[in-house]
């Protein structure tokens, strides 16, 4: 497997805790992820570069560059 790091470089692990580095709009919906939001057990994916979460009840795969460990 793979391992998968964030934003510092730091490893990601499943079921990690993640901090937003920047404010993300979802496309589709009106939610917008703000800076600093936590984000509570991650779901690693096949691609080294993405994770998927659980944000206000919609899964989504977010981008690594954007999150740093929590």
């Amino acid at each position: 497997m793979t391992s998968v790091k964030d934003s510092n470089g730091n490893p990601l692990n499943e079921g990690d805790s993640v901090i937003l580095i920047k404010s993300l709009p979802v496309k589709g919906t009106n939610i917008t992820l703000k800076k600093g939001m936590v984000i509570k057990n991650i779901h690693l994916t096949e691609d080294e570069g993405e994770v998927e979460v659980k944000v206000e009840k919609v899964r989504m795969v977010l981008k690594t560059m954007f999150l740093k460990r929590g």
